[in-house]
């Protein structure tokens, strides 16, 4: 890395380390230097994962878009630590991260291991999601 492109990173490392802003996407790439190793084809779902926004009923639900932030499964608010570890709806969708990720540890993971030891399965998890009843049911 050159010296410029390091003190880049470094800098921009320490500007997201200090910001209150993007706890969740902060939570699954805590490191730039890492996350930068790699190439992520942005779709709308990873969006809405990293960020916590777009279509999970909880941040919808915090700016008065809708009513209920409840899952479709019923289980509690739709968020993005529901809709990756617990939703009993996507435990299909689910095993197949999990079982990348139990071959080396328990699952449960942190999420900045997803976002970066699992990235491919983790984006792989994330496009193929349909988390709402609508969405869930268009496609089947």
């Amino acid at each position: 890395m050159s010296e410029q492109k390091e003190h880049s990173v470094k800098w921009w490392q320490r500007e997201w380390t200090e910001t209150t802003k993007g706890a969740i996407t902060k939570a699954i790439f805590p490191n730039i230097e890492e996350r930068l190793k790699f190439r992520v084809n942005i779709t709308p779902n990873f969006t809405a994962i990293v960020r916590g926004h777009g279509n999970i009923k909880a941040y919808l639900h915090k700016y008065k878009i809708i009513g209920d932030p409840t899952c479709p499964c019923r289980k509690g608010p739709q968020t993005v630590q529901h809709i990756v570890f617990d939703c009993p709806i996507l435990e299909k969708e689910r095993e197949k991260l999990k079982a990348v990720v139990t071959r080396t540890e328990n699952w449960a993971v942190k999420s900045n291991k997803l976002g970066v030891q699992y990235h491919k399965k983790f984006k792989e998890f994330i496009d193929n999601l349909s988390w709402n009843e609508e969405q869930r049911n268009s496609s089947q």
